[in-house]
């Protein structure tokens, strides 16, 4: 067995499960989960009608390029991304994929070179998937911690040169998961320059980009700071995107890889060999999805109802604040955040992920200890129920 194995540490939801095990909730008030980032919204009908109307298209193999009509669609909606002089190739820098999951964990396998003292930095809190992708390409996690007082903005300038030297790949993400947070323009350029002076690569999570606060300013894509700063082939940096935010399709298992043309060209023979081409009805389903943004003006009002309607509600009671972007809170509590958790659980019948299971200890602690991640991803009916039993859960402590 691949000894990298051993070093994987159980998946957030797995430790939920076994916390909340022999947790009895009153079965009189129904469930509401708010642990997984799942969006529950409606997706567009236009998709689903796409993929019914193809189904008959999976009597053949798909390639893993994909179909240049999903391509030149993902380039053009990212190309809203850029400013207008800006080009993205859909035949060199655009791949489809299948959720952004497989993706960021195929191209740290593509990217990475597992020599000696190899290392992957990351935020820390994050998604897991960037610190198992790391390991089993044959590097080492280095955690970068997002705290309050930073912001909830990885430091890189408190970053030793000795680390950037060794480091082969940075994971951002933005809006962050679980922070909210936002990168800036700047931020992002700084990134790019000690890529360029270390010689390293940069993979931005940008699943939760179409999800903000401000209908006027969008986060920042990595894109837009590498085409900004000169780099007009996107150099060192490859952005993801997917449909299961943005358009509230998670089960569909559909986004987007695209960046540096020479990057996307290694990247495209590894999935090769990964076996990863996305199934034609579902490219046809995701085309229609690609070229429709008003569904997802609509999402992102949605999103912002919940926030306006549950913080009002929990900022009382609570240390919690409205987030640039996506669709977390992140509240800080006193005490401890896994055994808030199953009392909750077991006293309001809400399920929401300690903070801790999302971070690693690392020299100032774990940056998630103390914290809960509560997800709004139901309808907003549901959102507010779920807030009232918190907020009556707290009162009642």
């Amino acid at each position: 067995m691949n000894p990298a194995l051993a070093r994987l540490q159980a998946y957030p939801f797995e430790r939920l499960t076994a916390l909340l095990a022999g947790s009895t909730p009153p079965t009189a008030l129904s469930h509401i989960g708010m642990s997984i980032g799942e969006p529950r919204h409606a997706p567009p009908q236009s998709v689903l009608d796409a993929l019914a109307a193809n189904l008959h298209r999976v009597d053949s193999y798909p390639a893993t390029r994909g179909l240049p009509v999903l391509r030149q669609a993902m380039a053009t909606a990212l190309q809203r991304l850029l400013p207008a002089a800006a080009a993205i190739d859909a035949e060199t820098m655009v791949l489809p994929v299948n959720g952004t999951r497989e993706a960021l964990f195929a191209f740290a396998q593509s990217v990475v070179n597992p020599r000696p003292g190899a290392l992957v930095a990351m935020p820390n809190p994050c998604y897991q998937i960037y610190e198992g992708a790391a390991i089993l390409a044959g590097a080492q996690p280095h955690y970068l911690d997002t705290t309050a007082a930073n912001g909830y903005v990885p430091d890189l300038d408190a970053v030793p040169v000795e680390i950037w030297e060794r480091c082969q790949l940075l994971f951002l993400c933005s809006p962050g998961n679980p922070t909210g947070a936002v990168l800036s323009l700047e931020y992002l350029q700084r990134a790019l320059a000690l890529a360029e002076k270390h010689d390293f690569v940069i993979a931005a999570d940008e699943c939760y980009a179409d999800l903000y606060l401000d209908e006027a300013a969008p986060p920042p894509s990595l894109l837009r700071a590498a085409w900004l700063s000169g780099r007009r082939g996107f150099e060192r940096c490859v952005v993801f995107h997917s449909l299961s935010k943005r358009s509230s399709l998670p089960g569909l298992r559909s986004g987007v890889a695209a960046g540096d043309a020479a990057l996307m060209s290694r990247f495209l023979l590894y999935r090769t060999y990964h076996g990863s081409a996305m199934p034609v009805p579902t490219q046809l389903a995701s085309m229609v999805a690609w070229q429709d943004d008003a569904h997802v003006s609509a999402n992102r009002q949605l999103y912002r109802e919940k926030f306006a309607r549950v913080l009002p509600m929990l900022q009382p009671l609570m240390d919690v604040q409205q987030p640039a972007g996506g669709f977390y809170l992140w509240p800080q509590i006193p005490g401890d955040d896994t055994a808030f958790v199953r009392a909750l659980h077991e006293a309001k019948n809400v399920t929401i992920l300690p903070g801790s299971f999302l971070a690693r200890d690392n020299d100032g602690g774990n940056p998630g200890r103390g914290r809960l991640r509560i997800s709004l991803v139901a309808d907003v009916d549901s959102c507010v129920e779920a807030a009232t039993r918190i907020r009556d859960f707290i009162s009642g402590r």
